[in-house]
């Protein structure tokens, strides 16, 4: 998202011909697209992407099932029990 957010930056900069990027061949300009291309590529071909949704997944499946044993009165009140 930051290579994005920058080639953003960087496109509306050129376009609108304000500092020293205005000077910048159109290559670099476009450079962060490519990254985060090349970034987007790799996390998914590693995994990565699917790693963070299934802990993102699991999060949310414990804290769903930790509510539903309060609201059933079956939490741990004795500090024995966990």
């Amino acid at each position: 998202m930051v290579f994005v957010a920058l080639g953003v930056l960087l496109l509306v900069m050129k376009l609108a011909g304000w500092g020293p990027v205005a000077d910048w061949a159109w290559w670099a300009v476009l450079l962060p697209f490519g990254l985060a291309l090349a970034w987007w590529g790799w996390s998914d071909a590693s995994g990565l992407t699917r790693r963070r949704a299934m802990e993102k997944d699991a999060e949310r499946k414990e804290e769903r099932r930790r509510r539903n044993v309060e609201a059933l009165g079956l939490g741990a009140k004795d500090p024995r029990r966990k």
